[in-house]
């Protein structure tokens, strides 16, 4: 389906911009697998992401992450989420990087403040968010920001929009364009 192996489809963006949400319904109507690293790191682990921040701290989990993204983007070819702090590692970066110029596509879901704070209210399946989550979304949107900038082919708006007008946009950004 794509022009490079690996995933058709690769997104990336902070919490609550929409990569679980839409990634599944891009997958469904492409009729290939979602795959989110997340996941894998808690299927590998046996514990959430957020027992693993907890226990084992965050360098602990974004080691785990950085191979669980090497890992599928090695393996999987269909629909990919990336957690929300994934890029922040130099070697992904490269990764992502190389895959968008192999002719890969690298989504940006980007979602403004507002919007990020409405969608994650007072999750506590987000550990970066448990104090003072505005504050810490504000830094993680501007922190992140030139990084998902980096690695992406395209960045799709998520802020105020209608799921299928997302999901719309990035199907129109893969190869055949929109299905």
């Amino acid at each position: 389906m794509s022009g490079t192996d690996g995933p058709l489809l690769v997104l990336v963006g902070p919490p609550a911009s929409g990569k679980t949400t839409v990634g599944t319904a891009v997958a469904a109507a492409l009729g290939v697998g979602f795959r989110d690293t997340d996941r894998d790191v808690e299927t590998q682990t046996g514990s959430s992401v957020a027992d693993l921040f907890v226990e084992h701290g965050e360098p602990h989990f974004r080691d785990l992450e950085r191979q669980a993204v090497a890992r599928a983007l090695a393996e999987h070819d269909g629909v990919l989420a990336l957690g929300g702090g994934a890029v922040m590692h130099p070697e992904t970066r490269e990764l992502l990087v190389a895959h968008g110029r192999a002719c890969g596509v690298v989504v940006w879901l980007d979602v403004d403040l507002g919007s990020a704070a409405k969608r994650v209210g007072l999750s506590r399946d987000r550990p970066l968010l448990a104090v003072n989550p505005r504050a810490m979304l504000r830094t993680m949107l501007e922190d992140r920001a030139p990084l998902y900038r980096e690695v992406a082919t395209a960045t799709v708006p998520t802020s105020s929009r209608a799921v299928d007008d997302v999901i719309a946009d990035v199907l129109e950004l893969l190869p055949g364009g929109n299905r």
